[in-house]
């Protein structure tokens, strides 16, 4: 069914535009009458109900428990039950009340995603007017069939993809699947002109589009999932969810840390049996907990936690992350693919120059709001001392449609009714002091000649206040320079009618010439005064534009740009110098494109590849890669051809980055290793498919993402080393009573070693993730996916250099308190008081020792001292944190009891006192030779 549906389709949108209204009809077997109310209900049967079809979602229960079921979290639970097996509850709860905290807040972060159907289903109106049996009658949208005659008016959703067969002054706004917010004008002539994709023909009206003026009727030719619409959904819901480049490089990591703590286990468990000749099952329940040891069971919490504050930091910035692990993928974008209106540009057409033969104007002032002012060289120039001026400003107002509705209580913009193109034209009228709704009173409109697109231009026809040269009416047309000035006889001069010389067209048409090429929009504004001579009907209803356009006198140029968002070309920089590309992907004009990204900077050369819709469709994939490696623009282009370049990209080794708004833009979003949604001007389809929203609809503010989600990255590094800090110092105390064959009793509990890694480790960890990107991060290239979390570097830095040192100063810890109790006079202690303070000594040091590392984990190379040592609130309190919790841990009783601890005193606080300073010191002798050693490579 939904084959032949599809092949009716494809037969239909290919031919049925080039067909007059008669063949159209006849080819989908129907004529103006409609359909009978059998032959719809049999063609329903046929072709299926006019529905976006939802695939089946995961069960609720699935996705809950999918989040207790990754490596990590299995890791933990075997943690647990290895705890329990050793006969240590409290161990095992703990750990598995981690996993449970973490999977629950994982959930309950990400419970809101995957609604992109749903949201598409409301874009679609539930009812529609049709003709069926002769009769007008409204039915249910999804009611519809092939061959149904359709009728629309201003205000009305489309309901499916049709071929108009009549229209009066029709015009469509397609920018849920175009992007572009200018209505399109739709006239029901055959399309002859081959090259144009589906959304430029003319004759056809899609699904989920609006009507924005004007009416029409149109017969069916695709409904349900075989209308443009119905296709973009299917891409949408086809993609599977693929995890992230944090997620991946989390279950390498735990892949990494199982190995390690495996590996300890059985090396511990055989040095057990065969070194220190223990029975067999002391040596397995000896051997657990150092795997216990080897776990980091606060890595998941950390890393949640971390990016859920740095969604929360984001947010303050305009971007509003939906799920954590998009934080992290920001942060190795290597390529952004952004569409232009509204992202790159205000998404607010702007008159910004005036041009009249003797004259040149400069307009400022961006957007919708009367603010601004008409500047010819140095002076400000105003409608009242320029009469050339105020006849075009006035001409261009009076000729147009739009209205500009000033800020109100629910908005906050200048919002337009109506074109943008025309909205800029009562806007710039302002500028120069005219009172268009004045104007509009003194010289009232008696008749409107529609643009079309055949004739590129409109004309109105207005009752004249005063006769001038005895004529009473006057009709102002503005549109296309080529055509309006190919009518023109005459020019307005001076405050007077000229003639029009050959020389004067050609320098019109230069001037014409030179603005687009930079990638305006320009329009020539032109009037003719009706004379009685002129032999014109009486009946303004029998004015036709071949009466009324000819003869015309051209006044002057309105040209007109979507300006640049002002801090666009600082944020682009930022990405060039982070090696990060950006591509451009529009449905706008290729010259609009390249002038729009060679004034903010996204294209460096003077001639970038600019490939449309129609290139790019007949291009294999690897002529497209081969493409993609150059500087490269897209214009004019269908959803599923922006979804193609995210592909590629991807499949050539790159972490993409997709800006969108419509709903053309979902599959891409979706596709995309992050879809960035705008949160302004964005449909609900974009926002539900995207993994972050730009509540300002700014491209800056991705570029302030991208900063944080290197920020976060770099962070999680710093945990992992801050947490490997300790493992060693776990560890070798345990190795010490092993090689010893017990001559040094064990230094250090399983007890004392969760508390370490859940207690005292974990708020100062969770400080780390909230460091502010260093300086010099956006100066680097982004991560490679080769790259990963526990490198060579972070290993040797963790076990072999700071591992080592905390692990000589807890043993030197150990053995101090026994020096203190007569050792090497008297035996260690291996029971008793002065046992547990020796262990209570070993745990002290590794958390003091801790509170220095963690100041040495908060910057790479540069002196802590340059970021400020207590310049973190979030670590200091961490640090506060950890301090009152060893000194409960070592008083209290009945946590004594516990973690088999025991009180010290002045002399072994002074030991453990002078241990952070120390720390900080020889990690700052490290890094300047580090700094200085990089210092000599650069030159």
């Amino acid at each position: 069914m939904e084959k032949k549906n599809e092949a009716l389709k494809e037969k239909s949108t290919e031919n049925i535009c080039k067909l007059t209204v008669e063949d159209a009809c006849k080819l989908l077997d129907t004529n103006a009458n409609g359909l009978t109310s059998e032959e719809a209900k049999r063609r329903q049967q046929k072709y299926g109900r006019n529905i976006i079809s939802e695939k089946k979602d995961k069960s609720p229960i699935l996705v809950f428990l999918s989040n207790f079921t990754g490596l990590m979290a299995i890791l933990l639970w075997t943690g647990g039950i290895i705890a329990f097996v050793a006969d240590m509850p409290q161990l095992g709860i703990a750990i598995w009340m981690v996993n449970i905290i973490n999977g629950i807040f994982s959930y309950w972060q990400e419970h809101r995603a995957g609604k992109a159907t749903e949201a598409l289903k409301k874009m679609l109106p539930s009812y529609t007017r049709v003709i069926r049996d002769g009769q007008e009658q409204q039915i249910l949208a999804e009611d519809l069939v092939p061959g149904d005659i359709m009728l629309i008016e201003e205000g009305d959703k489309i309901s499916a993809d049709a071929r108009l067969i009549a229209s009066s002054d029709l015009q469509v706004n397609q920018s849920t699947l175009t992007g572009e917010s200018n209505p399109v004008r739709k006239a029901y002539d055959p399309v002859l002109r081959e090259g144009l994709s589906r959304f430029e023909i003319p004759n056809l009206i899609f699904a989920g589009t609006s009507v924005s003026s004007g009416t029409g009727k149109a017969v069916i030719i695709s409904t349900g999932m075989s209308t443009e619409f119905g296709k973009i959904a299917d891409l949408t819901q086809t993609l599977k969810e693929e995890k992230s480049p944090l997620e991946k490089e989390l279950d390498k990591l735990t892949k990494q840390i199982s190995i390690i703590a495996i590996s300890a286990g059985v090396i511990f468990f055989a040095a057990a049996v065969f070194f220190v000749r223990q029975p067999l099952a002391q040596a397995f329940i000896f051997s657990l907990g150092m795997v216990v040891a080897f776990i980091p069971e606060g890595l998941l919490p950390t890393v949640t936690l971390s990016l859920a504050m740095a969604v929360q930091r984001m947010a303050k910035e305009h971007a509003l992350v939906k799920k954590l692990s998009a934080v992290e993928t920001l942060g190795c974008t290597s390529v952004i693919c952004s569409d232009k209106t509204g992202t790159l540009t205000q998404n607010e057409m702007t008159v910004s120059n005036l041009w009249l033969l003797d004259q040149e104007f400069e307009v400022t002032g961006l957007g919708y709001a009367p603010e601004g002012k008409i500047i010819a060289g140095q002076q400000e120039v105003s409608a009242a001392n320029n009469g050339d001026l105020k006849l075009l400003l006035t001409a261009a107002a009076l000729c147009s449609n739009a209205r500009v509705i000033p800020p109100k209580e629910e908005s906050e913009r200048y919002t337009v009714l109506g074109d943008p193109t025309e909205a800029c034209l009562g806007v710039v009228a302002k500028k120069a002091g005219i009172d268009v709704d004045e104007q509009s009173t003194l010289t009232p409109r008696l008749r409107e000649l529609p643009f079309d697109s055949r004739r590129k231009r409109m004309s109105t026809i207005h009752q004249l206040e005063k006769p001038v040269e005895g004529c009473r009416r006057i009709a102002y047309i503005k549109g296309s320079p080529k055509e309006v000035l190919e009518l023109c006889t005459g020019i307005h001069r001076q405050n007077r009618r000229e003639e029009l010389t050959d020389e004067q067209r050609a320098r019109i048409m230069e001037a014409n010439d030179k603005y687009a090429r930079n990638g305006l929009r320009v329009l020539a504004v032109a009037y003719r005064l009706m004379s009685q001579k002129d032999n014109l009907p009486a009946a303004l209803s029998a004015y036709t534009p071949e009466l009324v356009e000819r003869d015309m006198t051209f006044i002057g140029l309105v040209v007109m740009a979507d300006p640049p968002r002002p801090e666009v070309a600082a944020a682009v920089e930022k990405c060039h110098k982070a090696n990060i590309r950006i591509i451009m992907i529009t449905g706008d004009y290729g010259l609009t494109a390249e002038s729009i990204a060679k004034r903010i900077g996204i294209v460096k050369g003077e001639h970038p590849r600019i490939i449309s819709g129609t290139e790019l469709g007949n291009m294999s994939d690897e002529e497209l890669k081969e493409a993609l490696k150059d500087e490269v623009i897209f214009a004019r282009v269908a959803p599923e051809q922006k979804y193609r370049v995210v592909s590629n990209l991807q499949e050539m080794g790159h972490v993409v980055a997709v800006t969108g708004d419509g709903v053309n833009d979902s599959p891409a979003l979706k596709k995309a290793d992050i879809g960035v949604a705008m949160g302004i001007s964005g449909t609900d389809v974009a926002k539900e498919a995207a993994d972050m929203i730009l509540t300002d609809d700014n491209f800056a503010s991705i570029v302030r993402a991208i900063e944080e989600g290197r920020a976060v990255y770099n962070n999680i590094r710093k945990f992992i080393l801050y947490i490997l800090n300790s493992n060693t110092p776990e560890a070798l105390p345990s190795a010490a009573f092993l090689f010893s064959r017990g001559g040094i009793p064990l230094p250090l509990t399983v007890m004392q070693i969760l508390l370490i890694d859940l207690g005292t480790d974990m708020l100062p960890a969770l400080g780390l993730g909230t460091e502010l990107p260093e300086k010099g991060i956006m100066d680097r290239p982004p991560r490679t996916q080769r790259e990963t979390l526990l490198n060579r570097h972070i290993v040797i830095k963790g076990f072999f250099w700071y591992g080592l040192i905390e692990s000589v100063i807890a043993l030197g810890a150990y053995f101090f308190v026994n020096m203190l109790n007569g050792w090497p006079n008297v035996p260690l202690a291996s029971s008793g008081v002065i046992y547990r303070q020796a262990t209570t000594m070993t745990l002290a040091a590794i958390v003091f020792c801790q509170i220095g590392m963690v100041l040495n984990c908060r910057t790479e190379r540069q002196s802590v001292f340059k970021v400020g040592l207590f310049g973190n609130r979030t670590i200091m309190r961490g640090i506060i944190f950890e301090l009152l919790l060893i000194s409960l841990i070592i008083y209290v009783p009945f946590l004594q009891e516990i973690f088999q601890t025991a009180p010290i005193g002045i002399n072994e606080w002074l030991f453990l006192i002078v241990l952070p300073p120390l720390i900080v010191f020889v990690e700052e002798v490290r890094k300047a030779i580090s700094r200085r050693y990089f210092k000599i490579i650069r030159k």
